[in-house]
Parts: C-alpha cells; structure tokens; sequence
C-alpha cells in the first residue's frame, strides 16, 4: 500500500475476480468484525479528510489569479457546484490556519469532513485570539458526536466565548434572510426560507391552523399535503385554495401534448417532469405555448444566425430556448435567468454574433469566463467546451429534446445506405 505524506492512500479498484474473493472473506467474518471493518474505513477516510483540506488551502493561497478562478477549476475538476467549492475552500482555510485541535482529530481518523465543516461554520465568526481557546476544548468534546451534536456543542462554545459577537451574529443573520429554491427529481423541489426564528415560527403555525381547518372538509388531502399547498397558495395568490400562474420553460413534445405518447417532459432549472404534469402546465388558462422545430435526426432545436453583437429578440429567445439552462459544467440555473455571452470574444477575437457563437451563462459563470487563462468553445453541435488555467478541459453538451429519429433518407451516422430499425 503506498502513501501521500505518510497517509496510506486507498487500494486500486480490485478486478471481477479480487472482488469475488473479498465478498466472500467478508461474508465469513462476524458482525463485530464487519463494524471494526466500517470504523475502519472511516477513519481513513478522515484521515484523507485532511489531507484534502491541506491541499486545497495550499491551492487556494499559492495560485495566480482571482479566488474565483480557483473555485471555478476546483468546481470542475471535482464536479461539484461553485458554492461547494467555495465552501471547501473556506472550510479547508479555517481548518487548517485556525483549527488545529480539529485539524489533528481529523489527522487521527476520529472526525471526518462534514463534521469539520460543522465547527468551521459555527465558530466562523469568532476573532482569532478566542477561536484558539474554543478549538482546544472542543478536543475533548466533539468525539462521537452526530453532526447535529457537534454543531450544537461548537455554537455553545461559541456564544460563551464571545456573547458581544452573539448579538452582531445574530443581526447579521436576520439581515441575511433568504429564500432557496432546491430542485429534486421526479418533477418536485423543496422551497425553504432562512430568517427570524420567531416569524418562521409564526407562519408555520398560521400555515399548519389554516390546513387544519381545510382537513375538517377536505379528506382526500393528507395534512402534510395540505400544509404544503397552503403555503404554495399564500405565496402566489395571497390566498389558500387558489393556484395562480408562474413563468418557467417547460418543454413537451407535440404528441405527448396530445396524449399519444407519454414522453416526460423537461423544466428548465430541474429537468424530466412526468408527461402528465407537463400537460397540466401546458393546459393552465394563462399558459403560452410555443412552436419549436427540431431537427428530427438529432432533436436539437433548428438554429439561426445574426450579425450584429447584441442578440435581436428572436436570436436572444432561440438561444435560450436552446440551451435551456446555464451552459457552465454543473449548472442549472434556467437560461431565462442567465446572460447570453460570446464563445469567441466579440472585440478581442472578432467573435460573431450568431448562435454558433452565443452561449447562456449565468452571473458568476459569465465572470468566471473572463478570467485569465480560462478559454471558452462552442463546436458546430452547440456543444461548450471550457478549458482552465491548467489545461483541463470540459465539455457540456446539450441533451436532445427528443430521441432522434431516422429515416431511409436519413440514416444514423454510420449507417449510411442501410435502413433504419
């Protein structure tokens, strides 16, 4: 077994038959020793916890360039999103310059990432001279703690450190109210908002009377189903027990529209809905339905083109409706939300203004291009291409609205002469 800084590094993935082999001595070992071995392997991991941190502080600090050319590579080469990277980078500089008692835990293999991240959030606000004090105690109490344990016991810690830093904490998280709009699967999302405690306290109980009361008459509802779309109906109407209409992409295929085929269709933002919800959006009253042509033998929308730099209307709609969500690798933020920028530099490089040359990016995305050394490529088949500072490349490509479909005239690539299954 080899080893990075005196920390064994993990085993080569085993082939078919190493596998097999460890299967089976896993399957003769008893209970207490299949719990030693998941101790085990934890462990390790925290150890290589920490190795990761140390190394992603290094980067952070010894790379030319912005911070967030940084975050932009880290979020690429570990396929996470910008916000995990930054935070990464945040934990792994405060971990390692501020914590060294949880840096040495980690180090010891008795507490791994997502529990360092814990302490770094809760002991961020805390000055230098009274971290230090805190770090050391905590030595000694975060040792088989959950992640809720060692949040609570670090925010203690903490509050009776710095009472002073308490309240200006406290101010700046009310200041700090949110909003978050989460997507899941299966054509659901989870809304949440961050604010006073007492006002989220308030309106969950003004949310959980009113569906109380609509329980009494309604019985095909299940209460949490009722909570939920209370709260959905006082946010867009002002009023439970009345829907009212939002604006999002949703794309379906005609003959799923019709109730021929069941094909799911596609939010922007979010991605597959079932066919039926994509028709019950499609059917509201206020809904605006779109014509959209694609090219049957890759079921990419059919392009257009436009000399001059700023998009005209119908080209700045076509390249959103393309690309349907922010280009970057692992974003998805809706397209009607980003900016449209040039692959090719309009001025520097003479880049045109068409849609072979137009991409969708969002805010921090569209900032990121303009850092050194980052390059940006659109290919023919609209597909992006972003090369780092460092040379790594990665492509997005867009997934087609449809499966494509062949014909005699228009075989698969590859195929040419032959019919089509």
């Amino acid at each position: 077994m080899s080893s990075v800084d005196g920390i064994p590094s993990q085993r080569p993935a085993p082939d078919g038959q190493a596998a097999s082999a460890e299967s089976l001595l896993l399957n003769k070992m008893t209970r207490a020793e299949l719990l030693a071995k998941v101790l085990s392997a934890e462990a390790e991991r925290a150890r290589m916890d920490a190795l990761k941190l140390r190394c992603v502080a290094v980067l952070a600090d010894s790379s030319a360039g912005s911070i967030r050319s940084v975050v932009g590579e880290l979020a690429f080469a570990l396929s996470m999103t910008k916000v995990a990277a930054a935070k990464l980078i945040g934990v792994a500089r405060d971990v390692t310059g501020r914590l060294p008692g949880v840096l040495g835990l980690m180090d010891a293999g008795k507490l791994d990432y997502g529990k360092a991240a814990q302490v770094s959030d809760a002991l961020s606000w805390l000055s230098d001279d009274k971290v230090g004090a805190v770090d050391a105690i905590l030595v000694e109490r975060l040792i088989g703690k959950d992640p809720r344990g060692v949040r609570r016991c670090a925010n203690k810690l903490a509050a009776q450190a710095d009472p002073d830093g308490l309240e200006r904490r406290a101010a700046q998280k009310r200041a700090a109210r949110r909003m978050i709009l989460t997507h899941r699967d299966a054509g659901s999302a989870r809304l949440a908002v961050e604010g006073p405690a007492e006002k989220c306290a308030a309106a969950y109980t003004r949310i959980d009377r009113l569906a109380r009361k609509l329980s009494l008459s309604d019985k095909s509802r299940t209460l949490e189903q009722l909570r939920a779309d209370v709260m959905m109906d006082l946010c867009l109407s002002g009023k439970e027990g009345i829907s009212e209409r939002a604006e999002v992409f949703v794309y379906i295929d005609y003959l799923t529209l019709a109730g021929i085929r069941k094909e799911p269709g596609f939010l922007a933002g979010h991605g597959p809905i079932p066919a039926s919800t994509a028709r019950n959006i499609a059917a509201g009253s206020k809904s605006v339905l779109r014509r959209l042509i694609t090219d049957p033998a890759t079921g990419q929308p059919i392009d257009l083109g436009r000399t001059r730099y700023r998009p005209d209307k119908a080209l700045d709609e076509f390249v959103r409706v393309r690309d349907r969500e922010c280009r970057a690798p692992g974003c998805t933020r809706p397209a009607q939300v980003c900016q449209l920028d040039h692959a090719e530099d309009w001025v520097a490089k003479a880049g045109e203004t068409n849609q072979d040359n137009l991409a969708s990016l969002c805010q921090d995305d569209h900032k990121l291009k303009d850092e050194p050394g980052w390059r940006y490529a659109l290919d023919g088949d609209a597909t992006l291409t972003v090369t780092t500072p460092t040379g790594d490349r990665y492509s997005t490509k867009l997934e087609p609205l449809h499966e494509p479909r062949y014909t005699d005239e228009q075989p698969p690539p590859g195929c040419a002469g032959q019919h089509a299954a």
